[in-house]
């Protein structure tokens, strides 16, 4: 059965009003908002200054903070969204309607609610050091936003994925607690282990591919590509784009990597979602 727009765009609308309703959205954008005026004024202060950066140095600042932060956001409202209320779940998977369409409509809902967020909170800050310091470096900003808008999206499909996997609120939210925890502090950690046993070439490919396997260094290298300094692409980001030729291709390439993750929990979730009993 062929998938209805309009049904996804029903569901979307009501995880969003939801989501506005709770204050969720107002409270995301206030956090990136201060975080990122903070982190642009006080970025050098130990060094003695104090006072706005540019976008340059605001957005290396804040690439870190944000790898953390977002993917934790998104995996609890991922979770969540799937394990609510029980009597409200059945009465959304009783109507006349595909559940591939509710999950649709549902992480449509959710990545819409985190973009408003994450677009005011940078995009008022962004402005802010606009006004204060000019807008050099405001390409390498936006593209940073742009990697952020792919991460929160590549955890929300992980958050739904893992909920529906669990099947209970506090069993989604534990395994939404050990996926962050995998990708975020984890597994950097695996692979300079791993890679330390092994011979140098097969070390450095080992490496190189690790890359793929986890959305944050996705995330990560293509947003230090952006900043156009190649010694701090790392030497997967570095090999990536020796490999490809170019910055562009290697960008491509992570923002492929990244749909992938979108895409591949989706399927799982919808198979899986599709078989149980509700």
């Amino acid at each position: 059965m062929r998938m209805r727009i309009r049904t996804v765009r029903t569901v979307a609308a009501y995880e969003l009003k939801i989501n506005v309703r709770n204050k969720w959205t107002l409270l995301f954008a206030f956090v990136f908002a201060a975080l990122a005026v903070a982190i642009s004024y006080f970025g050098l202060v130990t060094e003695a200054v104090v006072g706005f950066q540019g976008f340059t140095r605001t957005t290396a600042s804040l690439l870190n903070l944000a790898l953390y932060l977002i993917p934790m956001i998104a995996l609890a409202m991922g979770a969540l969204s799937f394990t609510g209320e029980k009597g409200a779940s059945e009465l959304l998977f009783s109507q006349p309607v595909m559940r591939g369409e509710i999950l649709a409509g549902k992480l449509a809902g959710l990545f819409l609610s985190l973009a408003a967020a994450t677009l005011l909170g940078f995009g008022a800050a962004g402005l802010l050091i606009a006004v204060q310091v000019g807008i050099d470096g405001l390409a390498r900003y936006l593209a940073f936003v742009g990697f952020a808008l792919l991460l929160a999206a590549a955890f929300l499909s992980l958050g739904a994925m893992t909920a529906i996997l669990a099947g209970g609120r506090a069993k989604g939210l534990g395994f939404a607690l050990f996926v962050w925890f995998v990708f975020v502090l984890f597994f950097d950690l695996l692979v300079m282990g791993v890679a330390f046993l092994l011979p140098e070439h097969a070390a450095n490919q080992f490496i190189f591919l690790s890359l793929f396997a986890n959305p944050v260094d996705l995330g990560r290298v293509g947003s230090l590509i952006a900043m156009g300094d190649p010694a701090v692409f790392g030497y997967a980001g570095a090999a990536l784009v020796k490999f490809l030729g170019g910055a562009a291709l290697a960008n491509v390439a992570l923002i492929g990597g990244l749909l992938i993750w979108i895409a591949a929990p989706l399927a799982i979730s919808g198979r899986v979602l599709g078989r149980q009993d509700i």
